[in-house]
Parts: C-alpha cells; structure tokens; sequence
C-alpha cells in the first residue's frame, strides 16, 4: 500500500470565512463562528465524556460486531441484526484496517487512504466545465447517486481529527491546493427507511455507508491516476452537509438532513477533496426551508424530543452543536441516549419527514412541486389529512421479499 504523503500543515481557521454563495445555500454564520472538533461528535463522546458514556453506549456498539444480536420486538430479531450488521461489512472493513496499527478509522475518524501512488503523467484539463461532467459521469458509475462540485471553505474542516485508539485529539491536515470538492450523495432504501424504528432499518444505512465508501475510494484513485491529488472522505475531516448544499444538491431541513429534490432526505453524502480543475456547481433554494418553518412532524415524532420547534436559532443545546451558525440544531444527546435504548439507529425523523416519499410516482412529484410554493400551507395540510406516512412493519417487509 501506497501511503498518501500530506504535507504537516494544520487547517487553523483564522477567521477568513468563504461566504461565497452564503446566502443562496441559506448559509449563516456569525461573529460566534467556531469550527467544529470531530471529538465533540455524540458518537466521539460516547467513548471519553462521562455524560454520554455508559453500559448501554458500549452494548449499542458491541451489537454492530456481534451476529447474535437480538432482542424482543419486530425488527429486532438475530435476522434483522444480522442483515443491518452485513449492510455494513464493506464501510466496517475499510475503517478497521488502520485502526488498531495507526488510530485512523478511515471514513469516520480518518480519510480513506488510497492503495495505489499518483500517476506521474498529468492529464491537463483545458475545460473545467466537461471536466466536471465527466466527474459527475464517473461517480455515478461508480456508485454514486447524485453528484456536485463546489469550492472548499475552510470553515467546515474539523480543527482536529481523533485517534480511535485514545479518542484524544490529533493533527487534521490536507494538502494546501485541495481547493475542490465533490459531493456524492448514495440514496439510501424507501423501504427499509420505513421500518424505523427497527434494526431492520438500520441496513437502508449500512447499505448507504458500505456504498459511499466505495464510490469515494474509486472516484478518488481516478483523479489520482489522471495525475492530480485526491482525498476520499465520509464523516472524517470536515462537515458535509454545508458542502453538500453548496454543491447545489439540497436544501438544510429540521430534521438535520440535507433536503433533495431526488430522495429528499434519505442519502448519505460523501466528499473528495482535490486540486484538479473542475467547474462548480450553485446552491438551489426549492422552498424547502420556508416548509420546513411551517411544519413540525419531524419534532413531534423524535421519541426523545430532541429536535427542535420554532424557527432556526444559533449555537445548540450542549457541545456536540457547532458555535455560531444560525440552522435548526437537534440535542444530539437525548438522540444517541436514544439510540442506545433501542440498540440500533433511530431514522423516525427521516421517515415521518413529508419530503420521504417514493419520486417515481406522480403524487410525490406533484407533493415535490407545489410544496416549494406560495401554496405549502394547503401542500400541508392536504398531506397531514390524506397522506401521513404509515409505518412499515418488519415481519411484513420480509414477507414482500
């Protein structure tokens, strides 16, 4: 294995914010800006900060390793455990091979290191706009669902990555010309989403990660073999959902998702950070945002209420929230306290979401464009009268199949 040659320059962030197409993306950030330490995530705190470690954080965990894994109820037997654990063989296989050697959980803690060198022949771009194309072309080949290319904003990278062995802070670093990023968004199973809360739901994620990782490796060996650097990454090294919605693929919602005109919330993004000259794509505002200030459904269902009512506000609750950006911001406590609680995942606030729908069908399209209007109030209540979405139950999702 070829081992990727960084250059040890740290990203400091020293106030310079890119507040290009801010505004477009619905992008605020204040004078209380502070990038984010991946090591304050909830899943990060779970193993060094008192107030989320516990027995049940530790079972959770232990229950993505062990095959046996069951408990009562429907959606939570050693089949359904089973598949979601399988769902996510390829991402656990990736992130383990460093782990123990060198602290990097690649795709999650650390990027995903290539296998193979950068070719030493450059492929010179002479039109960035057919480059981006054939990127767009190349990811979906490679897996990828929907695909966007925007600028690289230093605010988004973590001050700091987390060695897995310690969970203590390390060096984040990334080539200085990596002034690129593609944004690949992996849509993740309508049926399998509609069983949460279930283990057996928790595969549509498993499914997306395993996916993700891939296409972020291939695409990024890619453009290494075209000659230029490239660095895969999944949940390491800086925040996606701001470079998603600059990317033009969605909209932020309540729920925390990024909102897409294709799945709506139900994708899992990926980036690739790289120097090759590539035309970027522009934010797209589709009213997503003005319906999410009128509805609420995804805050009413959260068991442990731990979204938000009301309108965006800045900061967040505890510090698992990122300092100075005004969005709407989830208690990331009571959520993975959650989690531990039912051993699996919890996606209901993906599923209840009005924007979860099934885009091959008529109605979803006709909900899509009328949503985004000055008629959302009646989009609204027609879809809370004659269309709240009905839980799928497990037995009867291995039936159909």
């Amino acid at each position: 294995m070829v081992k990727p040659t960084l250059p040890k320059n740290s990203i400091p962030f020293e106030g310079d914010f890119n507040r290009a197409n801010d505004a477009d993306a619905g992008i605020e950030t204040t004078e209380n800006f502070e990038p984010f330490s991946q090591r304050n995530d909830a899943f990060c705190r779970s193993r060094w900060d008192k107030a989320l470690m516990s027995d049940a954080a530790n079972t959770f965990f232990a229950s993505y390793e062990n095959g046996a894994s069951s408990r009562k109820g429907d959606g939570f037997s050693q089949k359904d455990f089973a598949f979601r654990n399988a769902s996510w063989a390829v991402a656990n296989d990736y992130a383990a091979r460093n782990t123990a050697s060198r602290g990097l959980r690649e795709g999650f803690l650390a990027p995903l290191e290539p296998s193979e060198g950068i070719s030493k022949t450059i492929v010179l771009v002479d039109d960035k706009d057919k480059m981006a194309e054939e990127i767009k072309h190349i990811s979906k080949m490679f897996g990828a669902h929907l695909v966007g290319i925007t600028d690289y904003d230093e605010r988004w990278t973590y001050t700091h990555r987390v060695d897995a062995r310690t969970m203590e802070n390390v060096e984040n670093t990334l080539p200085d010309d990596l002034k690129n990023v593609i944004v690949m968004g992996v849509g993740m199973d309508h049926d399998l989403i509609k069983t949460y809360p279930s283990a057996l739901g928790g595969a549509a994620v498993g499914l997306g990660y395993s996916k993700e990782v891939a296409a972020a490796i291939q695409v990024a060996q890619y453009i290494r073999n075209l000659g230029y650097e490239a660095v895969a990454s999944v949940n390491d090294t800086a925040l996606v959902i701001p470079y998603a919605i600059k990317a033009g693929l969605g909209e932020y919602g309540r729920n925390q998702m990024v909102i897409t005109p294709e799945f709506g919330p139900r994708l899992r993004f990926s980036k690739v950070f790289t120097n090759m000259p590539m035309a970027h794509d522009a934010p797209q505002k589709k009213g997503v945002k003005e319906f999410c200030d009128i509805c609420d459904r995804c805050a009413k269902a959260c068991p442990p209420k731990a979204l938000p009512f009301g309108p965006p506000e800045e900061g967040g609750p505890n510090k698992s929230n990122i300092k100075g950006v005004v969005k709407w911001s989830a208690d990331c406590e009571k959520c993975f306290g959650y989690w531990t609680k039912l051993q699996t995942d919890c996606a209901i606030c993906l599923r209840v979401c009005p924007y979860n729908r099934d885009y091959t069908k008529f109605s979803a399209r006709l909900f899509r464009k009328f949503a985004g209007t000055r008629f959302r109030k009646l989009v609204k209540w027609v879809d809370d009268k004659f269309f709240l979405p009905e839980r799928l139950k497990p037995k009867d999702w291995w039936k159909d199949k």
